[in-house]
């Protein structure tokens, strides 16, 4: 389902159950109410039925068939008689029942006595034995029945009962016309409930639609960089999250493009840095054909072996720069990868009558990394040093939980308008290497969780030129969960 119609549909179902569940709880309140206030006002009409009888005289109670004709009978026939003219009551008529009785009988009623005469069985009270067994064991003497409709079904009728004395009962029916308004009320909630829905549905569909709108715009933009053309922006405005997600598949396109310039160079300086020794190789072994001096075959031999080697030695840091290896993470002193480092490039410093100057602590410096990539990564920033200048400085001390390592020379420094971009690949200013040393080394310190940072002003106490700095950071042990780092380094430093 579309993310369009999931929003309309679940407005639409939220505004109708809301608006039903309110409509249904006002209608229920309401129609209970003004059943109550019928209720009332039926037991109200019987009590003065019931009253206004008994002023009349009593003696209705003892009649017996054949007293149709009397006067008593027939003035308690117009006092019912009165309480349908006034509107109050659509029948009414008083019954004898006794005990235990599943029927009554007519006493009298508002109908002829030929239709119901004293003693005859009323029908309208059978239903309604058990309604008035509660008016007979009532404290006021009166009940009413349940809600129901007329035979024909378009009005709605309540039965009033009360207990007049002895097994002597006046009934009374009255009219629940002042629920045809709730009926009404009722189609109004529904009304009101489908427009609720509808004007839902339209808000669902216009908030998904904006929504939507620029999910899409996203989405043919991903497609986009799938099929490789990355030359449009995500031009998507605002500070929520598909604002958010706009900015960073924009950074995301920017750094797939610029990762794939930086193959495309990296193509064309391997073919570049190997045509060269391969040229260098074809005519050295051409010489060495051609020559037919045994001396001068074994120097043209060790040049090819030489070439050789420095092909292998670019392909090795081309490798390294596309394939870093896998990292293991752990937590070991750095002084001895970094120490094996500086002794390969001490070596090579010395026999160019250069020097490094190593200042690392005495106690252990823990870090959270992988070894081999410490060396690695040491290596390359002691041979940029070393290229750049005479004199090499190397330290190591724990900063803030880190441990930083610290590479600078004397050399003449960094280009300005090199600083920004040092660390990336083929950017440099020596005429030696291939320009991927800086890159390794962010790519090493960034997969070990660490940074790297270059000092770009001049380096102070570097003597002979400005020189430059490089500082590494590693995470340190506190790192690990509770005090276990704290413990881990001191059981270390005890150890050695």
């Amino acid at each position: 389902m579309r993310l369009r119609n999931r929003f309309t549909l679940f407005f639409a179902t939220f505004a109708v159950g809301i608006s039903g569940l309110g409509g249904w709880l006002f209608y229920s309140a309401s129609g209970n109410a003004l059943e109550a206030e019928l209720d009332r006002r039926l037991l109200d009409v019987a009590g003065v039925a019931g009253h206004l009888a008994f002023g009349i005289d009593d003696a209705f109670a003892f009649f017996s068939p054949g007293d149709e004709e009397t006067a008593e009978w027939r003035g308690v026939q117009q006092l019912l008689h009165r309480l349908m003219e006034h509107g109050y009551v659509d029948q009414a008529f008083i019954f004898h029942r006794e005990e235990g009785d599943q029927f009554a009988t007519a006493l009298v009623g508002v109908d002829p006595p030929e239709v119901l005469a004293i003693g005859q069985e009323l029908n309208e009270a059978a239903p309604y034995i058990e309604t008035i067994e509660e008016a007979y064991r009532s404290e006021d003497g009166r009940a009413t029945t349940e809600l129901f409709e007329s035979a024909d079904g378009t009005r709605q009728y309540k039965y009033g009962f009360m207990h007049l004395g002895s097994e002597t009962f006046l009934g009374v029916l009255i009219p629940a016309d002042h629920l045809s308004p709730l009926t009404r009320l009722r189609w109004t909630l529904v009304a009101l409930a489908a427009g609720a829905a509808v004007a839902a549905g339209l808000i669902g569909w216009r908030l998904a639609s904006g929504i939507a709108s620029r999910l899409e715009v996203l989405s043919r933009g991903a497609l986009r960089i799938q099929r490789g053309a990355m030359d449009r922006p995500f031009n998507l405005e605002g500070e929520d999250e598909i604002g958010r997600l706009a900015r960073a598949m924009e950074r995301m396109r920017t750094g797939i493009r610029r990762r794939d310039e930086q193959l495309r160079v990296m193509l064309s300086r391997v073919a570049h840095e190997i045509r060269n020794p391969l040229g260098g190789l074809e005519l050295f072994a051409a010489a060495a054909q051609e020559s037919d001096d045994a001396e001068e075959r074994r120097t043209i031999l060790g040049r090819i072996r030489k070439e050789v080697r420095d092909l292998n030695a670019i392909i090795n840091e081309f490798l390294g720069f596309a394939r870093p290896g896998q990292t293991r993470l752990r937590l070991h002193d750095v002084r001895e990868p970094v120490g094996e480092a500086a002794a390969l490039v001490e070596n090579d410093l010395e026999r160019r009558g250069g020097r490094l100057k190593v200042d690392l602590p005495a106690k252990p410096l823990l870090a959270r990394a992988d070894p081999r990539h410490v060396k690695r990564l040491t290596l390359n920033l002691l041979r940029n040093a070393a290229q750049a200048g005479d004199t090499v400085w190397l330290s190591g001390e724990m900063v803030h939980g880190e441990v930083r390592l610290s590479v600078r020379d004397n050399g003449p420094g960094i280009a300005r308008e090199l600083r920004d971009r040092i660390f990336e690949p083929f950017v440099g200013d020596k005429a030696q290497g291939v320009g991927l040393g800086l890159a390794i080394v962010k790519e090493m310190v960034e997969v070990n969780r660490g940074r790297v940072s270059v000092v770009s002003e001049d380096v102070k106490g570097a003597p002979g030129g400005p020189g430059a700095e490089f500082h590494v950071y590693l995470r340190g042990p506190e790192d690990l969960p509770g005090d276990a780092g704290h413990r881990l380094a001191t059981n270390e430093g005890a150890a050695r």
